[in-house]
């Protein structure tokens, strides 16, 4: 992919000698030769230098195990700083010799963010500046970048998340521009998702200020004259034909952003027809053509109300208008978004007055009413939960799963661990109706409920650390990631001798605990059926989160069986084995790696285990990702493979293999 566009830049001047760089005696003849006053704008002293040997330490002299992320500049990774008792999580961007970016971007970035500071901009810790070493020390942001969830996770980002993450973006972009707490206002230049990134709250920080410029910021439309830099498909086409870079390039940019978010296509996305990579020029087209709804992620179709959409489309619009002129303001931009926000919140809360006036009071009959012969569940206090969880402190908040937006560690007086999901007006009677009767060391137990008001909270009894979401995955060895496929085979298993079919084996409801034990959850969208031969056919509707993990009968024909669980199981043990995302292609070169006999091509790296047990694994996978759901073997035969107990017939029949592999 194109990233930058480099003509020249005659405004990065900066020195590469660190010591002539913070002596402001000789740095006289750069500042007169420029127009801003740098008077004020030398390191503060929250701006630390780190010593190489700090650095190296912090990194385990920059141990591949901690690469997070790369981009332009070079590789992040994650590294901890300590200071006598105190050990600080950070990230540290280390710059690549042959990196297209070099000492002008790395001195300009220390210099605008070690006087920066805001909620919504990433912080500077430090810098280290060793010989051929210039090395950036950052807070350590959890979630990654918001182009990572967008298009590679695709994490399922609710349409209320997405716009509080585009407010948070503004309100930075609108502190920047309007020069608060500096003399100058900053052009970012280089506003995109990958530069955007969304701490353990989902809260928008922007990043990556190599690229940024001072400008003047007593006239709306002052320009700072550069040589062009930027991304491709973010780039204001006014700049790119002018060399006026002003603010109103940063709104251009952002309203790239809005299209993305709301679309879920790149910038620049190959997947658009022929005459419109760029995604600006598509849903411009769409939105002439009264097609507004078509440009919409169908994973948040059902969220945005159709005036929250319109007014939300119509901002994107004005902001990636021709004439900059046109385009609004970042403050302007805020004030939008803050009101489609609060419009979206008066909606929820009229339809949750409606929801709750006809279902409050068959709460607690319910429960009272839903324990079987297995188990009964428990009333718990809203009091015993609020102090098991500390009044749900923000500290005991753990990461999302599907089960609910939040869940929170708790630990009960007598110390039991326990988990507990606010589920508010959520359908929660299907989850329960089915917990109370099955019971295996593989599901997350509930154990019991609390109702405080209008809102409805489940307990479990076990304290996960996490989900199994790809950040993780990379940081098990063979024998954890060995262990986790065979938990959730063994669950999945347990719940189809029961005649359950759980239909949404994702990342997000896989939960581990310290030990990496895995505990399936939500069983919100789960069917017990008169038998586990059954097939039944279902609406969609948003209760699939992760496309690659739906099997492709219940795609295309709605279609649920338990070889539809099977199918999503197979693509778990992929992800698990490969670290990364199943996407089709990525599907296809897996087959086509076996078929060849090069499995060792799409291998992890970062894993080593016995060659043969992780090929058995791809193999297995591959079994289970068959298109025709009876080739598929059912979940017993899986956990023999799986525990070597009984054979894989060899090789895979070409009839199981995919029409597209066969031409190829």
């Amino acid at each position: 992919m194109i990233s930058h566009v480099h003509i020249c830049d005659i405004g990065n001047t900066f020195p590469t000698n660190p010591n002539s760089y913070l002596n402001p005696s000789s740095f006289n003849s750069l500042i007169n030769a420029m127009d801003v006053d740098f008077s004020s704008f030398f390191f503060p002293q929250q701006c630390h230098q780190f010593t190489i040997s700090e650095i190296n330490l912090a990194t385990h002299n920059f141990n591949e195990s901690l690469i997070i992320g790369h981009g332009g500049f070079g590789m992040v990774y994650k590294g901890t700083i300590t200071n006598g008792s105190t050990h600080l999580v950070v990230a540290i961007k280390r710059m690549d010799s042959t990196s297209n970016q070099g000492a002008a971007e790395f001195w300009n970035e220390v210099q605008m963010l070690s006087k920066l500071r805001h909620c919504h901009l990433v912080s500077l810790i430090g810098y280290c500046n060793h010989g051929e070493e210039m090395i950036l020390v950052y807070e350590y942001i959890p979630h990654g970048s918001l182009e990572d969830h967008l298009h590679k996770f695709q994490t399922p980002l609710s349409w209320i998340r997405r716009l509080k993450i585009c407010i948070g973006v503004a309100r930075g972009l609108d502190y920047l521009h309007t020069g608060t707490g500096i003399k100058h206002g900053v052009i970012h230049r280089d506003v995109k998702t990958s530069n955007i990134l969304l701490d353990d709250n989902w809260a928008a920080k922007i990043s990556d200020f190599g690229l940024s410029k001072l400008a003047p910021i007593n006239q709306p439309l002052t320009y700072v004259n550069t040589f062009v830099k930027g991304t491709f498909g973010y780039l204001d086409p006014d700049y790119y034909a002018t060399g006026r870079l002003t603010r109103k390039s940063d709104v251009y940019a952002f309203g790239v952003v809005l299209l993305e978010v709301l679309s879920g296509k790149r910038a620049v996305d190959t997947s658009l027809d022929d005459e419109h990579w760029g995604l600006v020029n598509w849903a411009q087209e769409s939105m002439k053509e009264g097609r507004l709804k078509q440009i919409v992620d169908y994973t948040i179709r059902v969220g945005v109300m159709p005036k929250c959409l319109k007014q939300f489309a119509h901002l994107a619009n004005r902001c990636v208008h021709d004439n900059p002129k046109q385009r609004p303001t970042m403050a302007e931009v805020v004030a939008c978004l803050e009101s489609i926000l609060v419009l979206h919140e008066k909606a929820i809360a009229m339809s949750m007055r409606t929801f709750w006036g006809r279902r409050l009071n068959s709460l607690e009959f319910y429960f009272d009413t839903v324990g079987g012969e297995n188990r009964i569940l428990r009333r718990f206090e809203f009091k015993t939960i609020n102090v098991a969880t500390e009044n749900f402190a923000k500290d005991n908040r753990m990461l999302r799963c599907s089960l609910a937006p939040f869940m929170y560690k708790g630990k009960l007086q007598n110390g039991r661990g326990i988990s507990i999901a606010r589920i508010g007006c959520q359908d929660y009677k299907n989850e329960v109706s089915l917990m109370v009767k099955l019971e295996h060391e593989n599901l997350l137990p509930l154990i019991g409920y609390s109702i405080e008001g209008k809102k409805v909270y489940l307990v479990y009894d076990f304290a996960f650390c996490s989900n199994l979401h790809l950040s993780i995955i990379g940081l098990l060895d063979w024998n954890k990631r060995k262990k986790v496929i065979l938990g959730v085979a063994r669950a999945l298993l347990y719940l189809h001798q029961h005649d359950v079919i759980h239909a949404n084996v994702i990342p997000g409801n896989i939960l581990l605990d310290e030990s990496f034990h895995p505990k399936l959850s939500n069983l919100e969208f789960s069917r017990c059926l008169t038998t586990i031969n059954e097939a039944v056919f279902v609406e969609m509707g948003t209760m699939w989160e992760t496309l690659e993990y739906i099997a492709p009968e219940l795609h295309q024909a709605n279609r649920l069986s338990a070889k539809a669980d099977v199918y999503s199981f197979g693509v778990l043990v992929l992800e698990t084995t490969i670290g990364c995302r199943m996407y089709n292609c990525l599907k296809r070169n897996v087959w086509k790696n076996w078929m060849e006999g090069t499995s060792s091509n799409i291998l992890d790296p970062r894993i080593h285990g016995n060659p043969s047990s992780i090929t058995r694994f791809i193999h297995i996978g591959l079994l289970c990702v068959q298109e025709d759901a009876d080739n598929r073997p059912t979940m017993e035969e899986v956990v023999g493979m799986l525990t070597n107990s009984s054979s894989i017939n060899l090789p895979i029949p070409k009839e199981y293999v995919p029409p597209w592999m066969i031409y190829d």
